[in-house]
């Protein structure tokens, strides 16, 4: 087992569904089944308009070859294991590149950056681990206090980094820290205002007053992606989650005839009957939740 990278874009041409599969071809087997049982960073690739860099983690849990391509091969994501990070980290950054292991002796980057699955040493994922997640870092463990200034941890506790990584992965882990993620990467993402109404409010703390909401619930093995997440004030949250409103792939607001008030719920919606969306469209809703909450969920 071993800690990896892998390149994906939202306009990629595999069937990629981060949260749930990668595919690959054949070249890049063995280093994915180097991965198997450990965990992965997704790595969107600097030539994105935007790039996010390294956006998130996932778990490996086993390989499959793809029924639907010959010589094409699946790396199936453990369910739940999936976590946008609360700050994409860049490729580079003011103290140089962030993945140590792509330069080469003489400290240039090598041609290892275009491989679309590559090897990561604990240390480069524990630095990603830790800059990704930055937002809950009281939470995260610190092996030393000398090196936090410097912005991390010190490549030279070679012994203990392999031992940090996984220390901050089983806190990664913990519902209370994913929680926490998910309403900021989704929040960013709408701009703090709720999909349903457009209204963004801020209380006098400064604190948005909407919520991150899972279209999937976890319960129902949502994963912690945006692309499964709404901002929703309280009574839209209250509504969404109990099948009273829900969304068409295009993202109009549909409205459950069975409400005991429909044209209040319709007075309460935005003007436009639309949802407003990230404007990042891998992002956006995707039609595999939102057919999910239309079935499962809303009332129709």
């Amino acid at each position: 087992m071993g800690f990896g990278v892998f390149i994906h874009r939202y306009d990629s041409i595999y069937t990629d569904k981060p949260a749930e599969k990668y595919q690959f071809p054949r070249q890049y087997l063995g280093r994915v089944q180097a991965c198997v049982g450990d965990w992965i960073v997704y790595y969107e690739p600097r030539k994105v308009l935007n790039t996010r860099g390294y956006f998130a983690l996932a778990k490996v849990q086993q390989i499959i070859p793809d029924p639907d391509a010959p010589a094409m091969f699946i790396a199936v994501i453990e369910p739940g294991s999936y976590l946008d990070l609360a700050n994409p980290v860049p490729f580079v950054d003011e103290s140089g590149v962030i993945e140590r292991g792509v330069l080469n002796d003489q400290a240039r980057i090598s041609g290892r950056t275009q491989a679309a699955v590559r090897p990561i040493s604990p240390a480069d994922f524990n630095r990603i681990l830790a800059l990704g997640l930055d937002e809950a870092e009281p939470l995260l463990p610190r092996s030393d206090s000398l090196n936090a200034a410097a912005g991390g941890l010190a490549e030279e506790q070679a012994p203990f980094v392999f031992d940090q990584a996984r220390e901050r992965l089983t806190i990664a882990l913990s519902r209370i820290v994913r929680d926490r993620v998910f309403r900021r990467t989704v929040l960013r993402a709408y701009g703090e205002r709720c999909a349903i109404t457009g209204l963004r409010l801020i209380n006098g703390g400064g604190r948005a007053e909407v919520a991150a909401a899972h279209i999937r619930p976890v319960e129902a093995n949502g994963p912690d992606i945006v692309s499964n997440g709404l901002a929703l004030s309280g009574t839209a949250h209250w509504m969404f989650d109990r099948g009273l409103i829900s969304l068409s792939d295009d993202l109009d607001i549909l409205v459950s005839r069975h409400a005991n008030d429909v044209e209040g719920i319709r007075a309460f919606v935005n003007r436009s009957g639309r949802a407003f969306a990230p404007t990042r469209p891998a992002e956006r809703p995707h039609p595999h939740f939102l057919n999910w909450h239309r079935e499962t969920c809303f009332k129709q």
